[in-house]
């Protein structure tokens, strides 16, 4: 299914199912960045010639699309290098002369870590069920002893796949007084975002894990927040008024976009989130692949799976019983299967499960149940080697 829109796998076998790490890239988003290099690079938001305009009005219909795509306007989108920086973004600017205590919960990225321990936070872990779900009571009983507190949780975890419930959880936030970012890194891919309707405080995003070029990424804050903030880097093109005693800066989102800033991969950003809303039921042929994958993998002997949870999206998790995961994952590399072994960047997660790290699978609009089929003819001779 739409290999042939993707140049990496023209005339190659290989079988990718790194999707969580990072994404393939379609070739109408390879185009849209090679007409912005070749046709009209310039500077944005500088100057008044033509090809300034133009890399301004395609860098600036670029935050209108994103805006689009997750149902925010544009003057709440702020690019930034991706999900990561979104986070220390808020973290720095907003949360750290906020508030003194943020909540996470077990499944959290590093990213979604780092952050608030940088910035001296007091950090609450919010823990999970035995299938490594929010119970929402739980929930509830942290934020009674936290009100006023900020929380900051994935909407699908990385390491295991779990989509969380993230609009409840917002909503009660919001009872008890409590601001909160979403991080969204996995979801824009996966599933349909609308921040207004999940009323999201924060919702940060990735375009290489959607289809689209690294080093850029977006952060969505509602209006209100973000004028209260100050921009955390200082630089051309968010400046006011600038003097030797003092200065001033744009409103958002421009004040929090210092110095030149990824144009081609704005543009980039734009095509991926095109060619997505240009194609069909990519829900539920992620699911299709999921169900698959988890019913092939029951298949082999010794399986330990950790994605027991029934709401799930993007990517399975598992190991081979006394098998190590970095020597299946070689192996199965020598076999043109390209797969994530390791912590997945969860270590907290994984140290509660008692393992260094799992095998996953993680999908992608041009993997199918073929793919699946011959990674699992892969795994079962890479464990007989091993053992």
């Amino acid at each position: 299914m739409n290999k042939a829109d993707f140049p990496f796998f023209h005339n190659r076998e290989i079988i990718y199912l790194d999707n969580a790490a990072t994404t393939q890239k379609p070739q109408k988003m390879l185009d849209a960045m090679n007409d912005y290099y070749t046709k009209f690079c310039s500077n944005t938001h500088r100057g008044s010639h033509d090809l300034g305009n133009k890399a301004t009005q395609e860098y600036e219909d670029a935050r209108r699309s994103v805006a689009d795509f997750i149902g925010a306007n544009p003057e709440e989108i702020i690019f930034t290098r991706g999900t990561t920086e979104a986070i220390n973004l808020v973290a720095s600017s907003y949360v750290k002369n906020n508030f003194d205590t943020v909540i996470l919960s077990e499944l959290e990225h590093h990213s979604n870590i780092l952050p608030w321990q940088l910035n001296d936070l007091h950090i609450e872990v919010l823990a999970l069920e035995n299938d490594l779900s929010i119970d929402l009571k739980s929930y509830e009983a942290l934020l009674k002893k936290n009100p006023k507190s900020f929380i900051s949780i994935t909407h699908i975890s990385n390491a295991f796949g779990i989509v969380n419930p993230v609009k409840e959880l917002i909503k009660l936030a919001h009872q008890y007084e409590c601001k909160i970012l979403i991080d969204g890194a996995q979801a824009l891919a996966h599933c349909s975002i609308d921040v207004k309707d999940l009323e999201a405080d924060f919702y940060a995003v990735s375009a290489h894990k959607a289809y689209g070029p690294t080093g850029i990424g977006a952060l969505y804050g509602k209006y209100e927040l973000l004028v209260e903030m100050n921009p955390y880097q200082g630089g051309g093109s968010m400046i006011d008024d600038v003097s030797f005693e003092y200065s001033t800066f744009l409103d958002p989102p421009y004040r929090f976009e210092a110095g030149t800033q990824a144009i081609a991969e704005a543009i980039g950003f734009k095509a991926a989130l095109e060619y997505m809303q240009e194609l069909k039921d990519l829900h539920s042929h992620d699911t299709s692949l999921l169900s698959y994958a988890k019913q092939r993998l029951q298949e082999i002997d010794d399986i330990i799976l950790y994605t027991q949870n029934t709401d799930v999206s993007g990517n399975i998790s598992f190991n081979i019983k006394d098998i190590h995961h970095d020597d299946i994952g070689i192996l199965l590399s020598k076999q043109d299967i390209m797969l994530r072994t390791g912590h997945h960047c969860a270590m907290p997660i994984m140290k509660k499960l008692g393992i260094e790290g799992t095998i996953r699978l993680s999908f992608a609009i041009y993997n199918t149940k073929e793919d699946i089929d011959k990674c699992i003819e892969a795994l079962h001779k890479a464990i007989r080697m091993l053992r």
